[in-house]
């Protein structure tokens, strides 16, 4: 049975992690900009399972993907947080309308 080469792998994260960087930089809503910061720590999940599974090791590489989703996770919940408390104060998920977030 042939494998797919770790290059293919590697485009595919490249290219993800591309398109959520385009996404970040020029989105201007909060929920698109988290999704994009989602995608690129995915695209970074992507390449260290991959070069894991061609070193064919003890693993290391889930060992790194652990660590990414669980910051991952505390980003959703702190970034939504953060994003439910500007739609209730500013009734917008623009991220130009979120200069000060003390008023």
């Amino acid at each position: 049975m042939n494998e797919i080469p770790i290059s293919y792998f590697l485009v595919l994260s490249a290219i993800l992690f591309g398109l959520g960087v385009l996404a970040f930089v020029f989105k201007r809503n909060i929920i698109t900009v988290f999704m994009a910061i989602e995608l690129m720590l995915n695209a970074v999940n992507l390449a260290f399972v991959a070069f894991d599974r061609a070193r064919g090791g003890p693993h290391d590489g889930w060992v790194f993907v652990f660590f990414v989703i669980v910051v991952a996770a505390a980003e959703a919940a702190v970034g939504l947080a953060i994003a439910i408390t500007v739609v209730h104060n500013r009734q917008s998920l623009n991220i130009e309308r979120v200069n000060l977030l003390k008023f």
